[in-house]
C-alpha cells in the first residue's frame, strides 16, 4: 500500500481567518466574497436549512464537499466555491445559495 500525502504550511507569522454572514432579497445568484487574502478552506453554511459547502485548497475551482440537512454527502462539480486571490466566490447551489435566506461563512488562508 502506498501512501501519498502533502501539505503545505503558512510561515508562523502569517494566520489569515475571516468570518462573516450573507444574505440577499434579491434574485439569489453567485456572489463574491472579499477577505483580503486567498483562502486555503472555505465553509457556507445555510442557517435556515442546514446545507453546507466545504472548499479545501487542492479541490478544483467551483468544486465542493456539499452536505445537506438530510444527511447526504457529495461532492459537486459546479455552483460550488471559487478561491480568489482576495476571497472567494459562492456558486449558485439551490441548496445553499437561496433568496432570503441567512448564509454563515469561514474562511482561512
Amino acid at each position: 500500500m502506498a501512501v501519498t500525502s502533502t501539505q503545505s504550511k503558512a510561515p508562523a507569522s502569517v494566520s489569515n481567518v475571516a468570518v462573516g454572514r450573507y444574505i440577499t432579497s434579491s434574485t439569489a445568484a453567485a456572489f463574491n466574497i472579499t477577505t483580503g487574502f486567498k483562502p486555503r478552506y472555505v465553509k457556507v453554511m445555510n442557517e435556515t436549512s442546514g446545507d453546507q459547502e466545504e472548499w479545501f485548497e487542492g479541490m478544483t475551482d467551483a468544486y465542493a464537499m456539499k452536505k445537506v440537512a438530510a444527511g447526504t454527502t457529495a461532492v459537486i462539480t459546479s455552483l460550488g466555491i471559487t478561491p480568489l486571490s482576495y476571497g472567494f466566490t459562492v456558486g449558485l447551489d439551490t441548496d445553499v445559495n437561496v433568496i432570503n435566506e441567512q448564509l454563515s461563512w469561514v474562511a482561512m488562508g
